[in-house]
């Protein structure tokens, strides 16, 4: 009974000595992590892809220190200098991953092409075509042909349910990948995509007897968007099988059975 006791006492005295060390430690260092502040580099004006950054485009502010993104740029010389990786607005964070120190190709997304698959702009012939202005770079859409053959009709080749958008141009000739507050000036006429040489054929056919209008699928994380791809590279084997190599096989397999009689 009296070890009982003493161990009650003994974890008593723990619990205080604890207590003392969370009120008078480490809730003091926590509540002064919380209220501690930083200088960061902000954005000050736009900047656009491919935009070597000046220093009248930044401005340092003073910001709380608790719970800033990784990679996050605290010296306006660390990105003087340097090159942007990806579009940047106003009160944007400069962040690390963001930054290059080299300039970016002009037209960078065509350097990706390697055989396999072809690069084809397409024309958006109206303002609702072409979503209202809000397509972008890396947009999963699903191309509608329209005033197809001698019955003007409306509907979705199989070929062009899954398709990825690389590129969007304005009328003179800029390509135009984010939205700014000027919606007319940034309304994409034409639309680049990365397609099979199949899709590709197609394609130049509804831009020469039809029109197209692009119905948005999917927006976000690249992992998601190869799917949707994977799915419509499974829809283009079915309809253009690869060719075996053997000739017409199955007149070369009678053939060779009535041989082997």
């Amino acid at each position: 009974m009296k070890n009982l006791f003493k161990n009650r006492i003994v974890v008593g005295l723990i619990c205080i000595v604890l207590s003392l060390i969370i009120c008078f430690g480490l809730t003091p260092m926590f509540n002064n992590a919380l209220t501690a502040t930083t200088e960061i580099v902000r954005v000050k004006t736009d900047i656009r892809k491919g935009d070597m950054i000046t220093k009248d485009m930044l401005a340092t502010v003073e910001t709380g220190s608790y719970n800033l993104p990784l990679g996050v740029v605290y010296k306006t010389e660390d990105v003087v200098g340097r090159y942007a990786n990806a579009d940047m607005h106003k009160g944007d964070l400069i962040l690390e991953s963001k930054l290059s120190e080299t300039a970016l190709l002009k037209n960078e997304y065509l350097s990706s092409l390697n055989g396999e698959n072809r690069a084809i702009s397409v024309t958006i012939k109206s303002f609702a075509a072409g979503l209202s202005g809000k397509l972008e770079q890396g947009d999963i859409v699903t191309l509608i042909a329209g005033n197809m053959g001698q019955m003007r009709e409306t509907y979705i080749p199989p070929e062009l349910q899954y398709i990825q958008i690389i590129a969007t141009t304005i009328k003179d000739g800029t390509d135009s990948n984010a939205q700014s507050d000027n919606e007319e000036a940034q309304l994409a006429t034409t639309i680049t995509v990365l397609v099979s040489t199949e899709q590709a054929r197609l394609l130049s056919e509804i831009e020469q007897n039809g029109s197209l209008h692009v119905a948005l699928v999917y927006r976000g994380d690249s992992t998601d968007a190869q799917k949707f791809l994977d799915a419509q590279a499974e829809v283009l084997l079915e309809l253009y099988p690869p060719e075996t190599g053997e000739g017409n096989s199955a007149e070369d397999a009678e053939a060779e059975t009535s041989g082997e009689e």
